[in-house]
């Protein structure tokens, strides 16, 4: 292997998230070369935010040697994919595991994208303010350079899981639903901010029981106008008098008005109105980022329609995936439908897998999304919207001024999945875990130090740290409350999901 090692900064593509990160990534940069020294290597950073597809391709595509992609914030798949596409010289993502920028978020997502196109890579991560005295990170860098890979620890992967005969039968009444009329996803737009992982396509879907249906989000543009003012005003009654909190002209969001909240609503109604029109049973929303020089952000909008409680409603939630993701459209679908059949509330959420930390000698993350996170999650009361705080969205990130869906996530057991695709072949990873409240002061430590506007939950997933870094392939997570595993275990199998179980110990030892 080459003792050369190429670094490379895959970036967003917007400036000021970029400038925001510059100093942890310039510091990111130098652990990373020092450490590339320490185990014998010499380093050269390609000193530029790769923050188009032509740039990866450009900058990346010429180079032969091993190379290593810095991960510190928020990076979109195809600034690193589309300039490794095709090669085989060893590629390892690096992360400094650190929750203040979603650089994490950022590294499973791409390395879901790279999974998906069948380019091989390694990924290796550090909490420690100097990785040349990390043990762990030096021996694994050091793994890298010797042999182009790394390997993980794989005993908390498992290819099967034992289903009890109720859930069996239960799973088998889910699955004759869906063959008896297939699932209709409304997908408005698609593969958001770079997330080709999110993206299966009729091809796959239509082998899964599921359809889509696309519409251009344009047509939101142009309806959201046309929403009656009358229903507007009732939205904004009702949810107020639900219980959600706005904090409409705070300190650095002044330009956060009620006004803004009324244009979310005729989004929310808009898709409503599409929803009903093409009978769809679920949504993918991109948004992200044809819709953000035109409209509001769309997240009050997705947890209102992930929420029974809201206007117009039919007494059920539907089922809405923030970012077009369709990795986790899926699994949330099938959650819901398997949860309505046992008789429990039908909400699932919808997650980032955004940092994590030890409390309590357990390995706790840090799941938090800016969008489709429904009320339930907050006071587990079907008919209340209690606990949704609405914040605004951050102006470097949203220009147009509209809130979030935010609250803080009730204790209680969980099951949790993602699909992705692996070998041109649909997979499904499921798991169990549980929900926990932290002391206020941990919260707010945990919280404020990721982005405070967003929906929180503090998640034991019952693996390790590890098993999700090196193993897991999104950025996305779908949870709902209670235990649901064998029968989605069950019904992935029946539709044509490989399934893999996640589950070990969160334990630190």
């Amino acid at each position: 292997m080459s003792r050369a090692v190429v670094i490379f900064l895959p970036a967003d593509y917007r400036d000021l998230p970029n400038e925001w990160a510059r100093p942890q990534v310039a510091a990111t940069v130098k652990n990373l070369e020092r450490a590339l020294v320490k185990v014998g290597r010499k380093p050269r950073l390609i000193d530029t935010f790769l923050t188009r597809p032509d740039l990866s391709i450009s900058k990346l595509g010429p180079v032969d040697d091993p190379m290593v992609g810095v991960f510190v914030h928020w990076t979109y798949g195809p600034h690193t994919c589309d300039g490794v596409a095709g090669k085989d010289n060893p590629l390892l993502l690096a992360s400094n595991f650190s929750g203040t920028w979603p650089g994490l978020v950022a590294l499973l997502n791409t390395g879901a994208c790279l999974e998906s196109i069948g380019r091989r890579f390694s990924r290796i991560w550090s909490d420690a303010a100097d990785w040349t005295k990390d043990k762990a990170f030096l021996e694994r860098l050091d793994e890298w350079v010797t042999s182009g890979a790394i390997r993980y620890r794989e005993d908390e992967l498992h290819l099967s899981a034992e289903v009890t005969p109720d859930a069996k039968q239960l799973a088998d009444r889910v699955v004759a639903d869906i063959r008896k009329r297939r699932v209709l996803a409304l997908m408005l737009g698609d593969t958001s901010m770079g997330m080709i992982n999110g993206y299966f396509g009729p091809r796959i879907l239509s082998r899964l029981g599921f359809a889509e249906h696309k519409v251009d989000q344009a047509w939101l543009v142009d309806r959201v106008p046309r929403v009656a003012a009358r229903r507007v005003d009732a939205a904004l009654r009702f949810v107020l008098e639900k219980g959600v909190r706005f904090d409409w002209g705070a300190k650095g969001a002044e330009d956060f008005t009620e006004q803004a909240t009324r244009e979310q609503l005729r989004m929310y109604f808009a898709v409503l109105d599409l929803v009903e029109e093409f009978r769809a049973d679920c949504v993918g929303w991109q948004y992200q980022l044809g819709l953000i020089p035109v409209l509001p952000p769309s997240d009050f909008c997705e947890g209102l329609l992930n929420s029974a409680c809201r206007p117009e409603s039919s007494g059920k939630p539907i089922i809405t995936a923030t970012e077009a993701d369709q990795g986790n459209l899926l699994p949330m679908e099938l959650m819901k439908r398997i949860l309505e059949r046992k008789g429990l509330h039908p909400a699932v959420m919808f997650h980032d897998v955004r940092w994590g930390g030890v409390h309590a000698g357990r390995f706790l993350w840090v799941l938090l999304n800016s969008g489709s996170c429904g009320a339930y999650a907050f006071n587990h009361d079907p008919g209340s919207l209690a606990g949704v705080h609405s914040y605004r969205q951050p102006a470097g990130y949203f220009p147009i001024p509209g809130g979030t869906f935010a609250g803080e996530s009730l204790p209680g057991d969980i099951t949790w999945a993602r699909a992705y695709i692996r070998d041109d072949q649909p997979w499904m990873d499921i798991g169990t875990g549980q929900v926990h409240r932290l002391p206020a002061k941990k919260r707010d430590e945990w919280w404020n130090g990721t982005t405070r506007q967003w929906p929180f939950m503090a998640a034991d997933l019952h693996c390790s740290q590890e098993t999700v870094m090196a193993h897991y392939l999104s950025n996305h997570i779908a949870v709902a409350y209670g235990d649901i595993f064998g029968e989605l275990v069950a019904v992935s199998q029946e539709l044509g999901f490989r399934v893999r179980v996640l589950r070990g110990s969160s334990r630190v030892r």
